[in-house]
């Protein structure tokens, strides 16, 4: 046997050796010896000495803190910001930390994977807190930058300052949220401290980290607090109340809701001039997407949500985000897209758009019922002592009798029957709800009780959406042939007023049949 048969073989011995789990680096030949490190930490300029300026959002976010804290005036609670998520392999998708998080510390974009927010209790079961004073002091734990003289400053591809760019550090984090930093490798012993029945409980918003819930889980295990399922409860009642301090928006997060719609309205602009090269492309939906997605980037974080372009009967699904459809002229194209801004608020947005300009007739007939529905449910958001619910039963009200009128409706069954607990034929054509709730998530405070959302009066500070919808498929037989793939749905975005009053946020947006045929001919000429 030769020497470059055993040299061999010993290779594919050690390579058998080396876990899969490490392989993933072996593509990066990075040199370790000492001179290399001590030359590669070399010859830097100096750090900036100036700070951040307090963000705009860091004085909102301390009042949502005192809130959420006074529900859980003893208690340690945890909100983690969240890990990277792996794409594929050593790639991961961009970074957005948990809505939950980015609410209570006023941060946005991509800060900061990993991170964990932790509200410490200032006094513990037994003592007394005579009211109106702090219940919490938030410390903010993360990762802040190494030093040049680190390996993880030129080694690391996922925290690494060459890799990923300058990372804060913990004077400028302070500086810029108002919060008090730690190191996150110092959080353990912070869960452990004082933990115990009768003493600090802890509570984890669990769905954000499952690394940072199992490291609670493991706190709460060995200081005889409950975990794991017999904590499900505890855990929930944190999540819940997190979702529920949404519901009201102050004024700075309207005026970030504000601002998306905006860009908004900019993006389907965008999208509107590029109809003509999607009507000459194979898959022109993609053509409209990708317009609108530029625009996103440009002005703001990026999209709030996957952007739905679905011309001809693609509308009638719902979901539509494949994109990969024909864009022909003739047909409708229902465009439902968000900016999501650097703070993280997206608008949600949608608009049914005639390819040429023009309506048909039965296109227009149809189009003119959902804003007639669209119209009625903004009026009922209006009246006084209105229900959130409400503003969908006033929607439903108009689709009913326009569906009475079109003869939709079964033999003998009129929209009141139609309206009634047993009835519903017309929500055939119209299965999703008018309305929700909007905010840094496109469907926002999703984990409210419904008493305190879908049946709770409209308040001030109230961010919602206005969408209802007809979708008539092609191969739907109950439906008229000239009716058949046509799909119209009508999306705004509401803000309760501090008199009660309802606006629109999306007023600049054209919706009226003319204003819509005179927007896209404007755009396309």
């Amino acid at each position: 046997m030769t020497e470059s048969h055993n040299n061999a073989s010993l290779n594919v011995e050690q390579e058998a050796a080396q876990p899969v789990s490490e392989r993933g680096s072996n593509r990066s030949r990075q040199p370790s010896n000492k001179a290399f490190r001590d030359f590669i930490a070399s010859g830097w300029g100096p750090r900036p000495a100036q700070l951040p300026e307090p963000a705009d959002a860091a004085p909102w976010a301390a009042a949502r803190r005192a809130a959420l804290g006074s529900l859980f005036p003893t208690e340690r609670l945890v909100i983690p910001a969240g890990p990277l998520v792996t794409r594929n392999n050593d790639c991961d998708y961009r970074f957005r930390p948990h809505s939950a998080f980015a609410h209570l510390t006023g941060t946005g974009t991509d800060f900061e994977p990993d991170a964990v927010l932790v509200l410490e209790p200032l006094t513990v079961p037994g003592q007394e807190n005579t009211g109106g004073e702090p219940t919490h002091e938030a410390v903010l734990y993360f990762r802040p930058r190494a030093s040049r003289s680190s390996e993880e400053f030129y080694a690391d591809a996922r925290y690494g300052e060459l890799w990923v760019g300058v990372r804060p550090s913990i004077e400028e984090v302070e500086a810029l949220t108002g919060i008090r930093c730690a190191h996150i490798d110092t959080l353990a012993d912070r869960l452990a401290k004082d933990a115990g029945p009768g003493a600090v409980g802890l509570r984890v918003v669990a769905q954000a980290d499952a690394a940072v819930t199992a490291l609670v889980d493991q706190v709460r295990q060995s200081a005889g607090l409950a975990h794991g399922q017999g904590a499900q409860e505890v855990d929930d009642a944190l999540a819940e109340a997190t979702s529920e301090l949404r519901l009201v928006k102050d004024d700075w997060e309207v005026d970030q809701l504000q601002r998306a719609v905006d860009a908004t309205a900019s993006g389907f602009e965008e999208l509107i001039r590029s109809i003509p090269r999607a009507t000459g492309h194979w898959r022109g939906e993609r053509v409209l997407e990708g317009a609108f997605g530029a625009r996103a980037r440009e002005e703001g974080n990026g999209l709030g949500y996957d952007t739905i372009a679905a011309a001809g009967d693609h509308a009638n699904t719902l979901h539509w985000i494949a994109n990969d459809g024909q864009v022909r002229p003739g047909k409708l194209v229902l465009v439902d897209a968000g900016v999501e801004v650097d703070s993280l608020y997206t608008a949600d947005v949608t608009r049914t758009i005639p390819v040429d300009g023009r309506f048909t007739a039965p296109q227009r007939r149809v189009y003119q019922a959902v804003l007639d529905a669209a119209d009625a449910a903004f009026a009922r958001a209006n009246e006084p002592g209105c229900l959130f619910r409400d503003v969908h039963a006033a929607a439903m009200e108009v689709i009913a009798a326009r569906l009475e009128e079109w003869g939709l409706l079964p033999e003998g069954v009129s929209a009141a029957d139609s309206l009634g607990p047993e009835g519903q034929y017309h929500r055939r054509w119209m299965v999703h709800g008018t309305s929700h709730h909007l905010g840094l998530d496109v469907h926002d405070c999703a984990q409210a009780r419904r008493e305190m959302s879908m049946d709770a009066p409209l308040r001030p500070g109230m961010v919602f959406t206005i969408e209802p919808g007809l979708y008539f498929r092609a191969d739907d037989l109950l439906v008229p042939a000239e009716l058949r793939g046509i799909g119209v749905r009508i999306e705004d975005d509401v803000v309760v007023r501090p008199d009660g009053r309802v606006e629109y946020l999306t007023a600049a947006i054209p919706r009226t049949v003319e204003e819509v045929e005179a927007w896209v001919c404007g755009l396309i000429a």
